[in-house]
C-alpha cells in the first residue's frame, strides 16, 4: 500500500501546493476586519470600505477556486489508487479466501472503499490544514503575547482531547468493526442457505442468534458513540469557551490600549481558524480509525500475497501429472491430511479417485490443480511444480469440476466462457464437447439466458452440466472432475460418460472423484485413497478385484469401504 500511495504523491504534493494558498488566502478575513475596525471606522471612508470588500471578496473566491481544485485532487487520488489497489487486492482477496484455514474476515474490496472514502472526504482535508496552525499561532503572537500564549494553550487543550480520543474510543470502534463483519458474514451464509434455513423451520433460530451478534454489535458501538459524542461535545465547548476567553481577554487589552478593537476581532478569527483542522480531526475520527485499520489490513493482505513475478511463459502442457512425495497439513491443525503421495498419471489416462468420507480426495484434487500448495514435496505438470506456474497462464490448460458447483451472475455462454469474451463458436464447442449444448438450447434464451445469483433459476443438474462445459472450455491438457455426477440424472451421466471417454481420446488427462460405481467403467486405472495415503493404485480391473477380495474376507461387523461408504 505504501508504494501505491507513492505513485498517488502527485495529487497529494499539488493539494499540499494549493493548500498553502487557500490557507494564505484564510488570512483574508481577519485581515480584512482589522483594516475594517482600525481604519475604515475611524476614517469613515467609504471608498476604503469598498475597495476592502471587493478585495477580500475577490480572495475568497479564489480561495473557493483552489478548494474546489483541491479536493479534486483528492478525488483523483482516491480514483487512482484505487485503479492501483483494486486488481492486486482482489488477486489477493481470492488467494486468501481458496487458501485452507484462511481468516474469515480477510481484508478485501470494501477496505480499498474505505481508504478511498477517506482520501475524497473532509478528515484528508483537516490534515492538510493542520501544519498551518503554528503559523496562526505566530501571527497571534505578534498581535499581542497574551493572546498567543491563550491561543497555544488551547491548541494544546484540544490536542489533548484528540490524544484521549484516540485512546477510549480506538479499542470499541475497531470491535464496532469486527463485530459488525462477524453479524454481516453470518446473514450471509443465512441467505446463502436459504432454502435449508425456509425448509427446516430454522429461521427463529437464525434470527435468534443473528440477533445476539447483532447486540454485540449495538453494545460497542453505543460505548463508541458515546465516548466520541462526549469528546465531540467536549471539543465544542473547549472551541467556543477559547473564542469567549480570547474576546474577553482583547477587550480587556483593549481597555488598556494595549491593542485596537481590529486586533481583537483578527485574534478571535485567527484562533478559531488555528484550531479548526484539529476540531474538525477529532469529528472524523472514527473515519480516520476505519481508514487506519483498512489500511493495516490490506498492508498485511497484499504482504501476504505480493504479485507474480514476471516469468517466461511455459509450453502449453500434454498433461503428465507427477506427484513427488506430496504431503499436506492444513494451518492449525497437527493431523496431516495427505501423507506423502507419490505418483504419476500419463498424458491421456483417465483415472478414477475413490475412497471413504475424510480420506483427503477433494484435498488432493485441489493440490494436483494448484489451488493449494504442499505443505512439503511437488506436484509437476509436465515437469514445471503447477503451484509455481503463473495461474493466468496455466488456467486455459486445466478444466475443474468442484463438489460444490458456483456460477456467476450472468449468461449461460458468459459462464462457459469463464467470464472471457470468446466467441459463440469456442463456446457452443466446449457445450458440445460436455454434451450440454441440446439441454442449454431448451432454456429460455439459449446460451443468452440469465442464470441469476449462483445460477439460482437454472436445477443443481443444469448448473452442474453447465460447469463441465466451463471445464472442458478450450483446450484443457488436465481436467478434474469432483463428484461430476452428483446431481445429474440418466441424461446427464451418460453425457458426462462420454464426455470423459472424448476427452481421453483427445489425449486429456482426467482425473474423476466420485462415489458412484457407474463412471469406473470410463477410468484406465484406480487410486484408493485412505486417511491421506494412497492404499492402492493400478489397473482399474487389477484394483477392482483386489478390493473386491479384501471385501469379501472382511467381517460383516467392519465391511471393507470403498466409493465413499458402498459396501464390498
Amino acid at each position: 500500500m505504501r508504494e501505491f500511495l507513492r505513485q498517488c504523491r502527485v495529487y497529494f504534493v499539488y493539494a499540499g501546493f494549493f493548500s498553502l494558498f487557500a490557507n494564505l488566502l484564510m488570512l483574508s478575513l481577519p485581515i480584512y476586519m482589522l483594516q475594517l475596525f482600525d481604519r475604515v471606522m475611524t476614517s469613515r471612508s467609504e471608498e476604503t470600505l469598498v475597495m476592502l470588500s471587493i478585495a477580500a471578496l475577490g480572495a475568497f473566491a479564489f480561495h473557493g477556486v483552489l478548494d474546489i481544485l483541491r479536493s479534486r485532487l483528492l478525488l483523483g487520488a482516491g480514483i487512482a489508487l484505487d485503479g492501483l489497489a483494486g486488481p492486486p487486492v482482489l488477486a489477493g482477496a481470492l488467494a486468501n479466501a481458496a487458501r485452507p484455514g484462511s481468516n474469515e474476515f480477510a481484508a478485501g474490496l470494501g477496505d480499498v472503499g474505505t481508504v478511498r472514502s477517506f482520501l475524497t472526504g473532509s478528515g484528508i482535508t483537516s490534515l492538510f490544514d493542520a501544519p498551518w496552525m503554528p503559523i496562526y499561532l505566530f501571527v497571534i503572537y505578534v498581535f499581542h503575547p497574551l493572546m498567543g500564549f491563550l491561543a497555544t494553550l488551547g491548541a494544546i487543550a484540544l490536542f489533548g482531547i484528540a490524544v484521549i480520543n484516540e485512546r477510549i474510543t480506538r479499542g470499541p470502534l475497531d470491535e464496532v468493526s469486527d463485530r459488525s463483519r462477524r453479524a454481516g458474514k453470518y446473514i450471509d451464509a443465512g441467505m446463502r442457505n436459504a432454502e435449508v434455513v425456509s425448509g427446516l423451520g430454522m429461521l427463529e433460530n437464525l434470527r435468534r442468534r443473528w440477533q445476539k451478534l447483532n447486540s454485540e454489535v449495538i453494545d460497542s458501538q453505543v460505548l463508541a458513540s458515546r465516548r466520541l459524542g462526549l469528546l465531540n461535545g467536549l471539543t465544542r465547548m473547549t472551541r467556543l469557551s477559547l473564542q469567549i476567553l480570547m474576546l474577553g481577554v482583547g477587550a480587556s487589552l483593549v481597555i488598556q490600549q494595549h491593542v485596537s478593537p481590529g486586533i481583537m476581532i483578527a485574534g478571535t478569527l485567527l484562533l478559531s481558524r488555528a484550531l479548526s483542522p484539529v476540531e474538525g480531526s477529532i469529528q472524523t475520527w472514527k473515519g480516520l480509525i476505519a481508514a487506519r485499520e483498512a489500511y493495516a489490513r490490506l498492508t498485511e493482505l497484499l504482504t501476504d500475497n505480493p504479485p507474480e513475478e514476471a516469468r517466461t511463459p511455459l509450453p502449453a502442457p500434454a498433461g503428465r501429472l507427477d506427484l513427488e512425495r506430496v504431503t499436506f497439513i492444513i494451518p492449525g491443525m497437527d493431523r496431516q491430511v495427505i501423507k506423502g503421495i507419490s505418483l504419476t498419471i500419463e498424458p491421456g489416462q483417465a483415472v478414477g479417485l475413490i475412497g471413504p468420507s475424510a480420506a483427503g480426495k477433494s484435498t488432493l484434487a485441489r493440490l494436483i490443480l494448484g489451488i493449494w500448495r504442499p505443505t512439503s514435496g511437488t506436484v509437476r505438470l509436465d515437469g514445471a511444480d503447477i503451484s509455481a506456474w503463473p495461474r493466468k497462464f496455466l488456467g486455459p490448460h486445466i478444466g475443474y469440476l468442484p463438489q460444490d458447483v458456483e456460477l456467476f451472475s450472468g449468461t449461460v455462454a458468459e459462464n462457459i466462457a469463464r467470464l472471457s469474451d470468446a466467441p459463440p463458436e469456442q463456446i457452443i464447442e466446449a457445450a458440445q464437447r460436455a454434451r450440454a449444448h441440446d439441454m442449454i438450447l431448451r432454456l429460455p434464451n439459449a446460451y443468452d439466458t440469465e442464470i441469476g445469483f449462483s445460477g439460482a433459476r437454472l436445477s443443481a443438474g443444469q448448473r452442474q452440466r453447465i460447469a463441465l462445459a466451463r471445464a472442458v472450455f478450450g483446450n484443457p491438457r488436465l481436467v478434474v472432475l469432483d463428484e461430476p455426477n452428483s446431481n445429474l440424472d440418466t441424461e446427464g451421466e451418460d453425457a458426462l460418460i462420454q464426455t470423459m471417454r472424448t476427452l481421453t481420446a483427445e489425449g486429456v488427462t482426467v482425473i474423476t472423484i466420485s462415489h458412484r460405481p457407474s463412471l469406473l467403467a470410463s477410468v484406465d486405472k484406480l487410486i484408493v485413497l485412505r486417511d491421506g495415503a494412497v492404499e492402492m493404485y493400478g489397473p482399474r480391473a487389477e484394483v477392482l478385484a483386489r478390493v473386491t477380495q479384501r471385501g469379501t474376507a472382511a467381517k460383516p461387523e467392519t465391511p471393507q469401504v470403498i466409493a465413499g461408504g458402498r459396501p464390498i
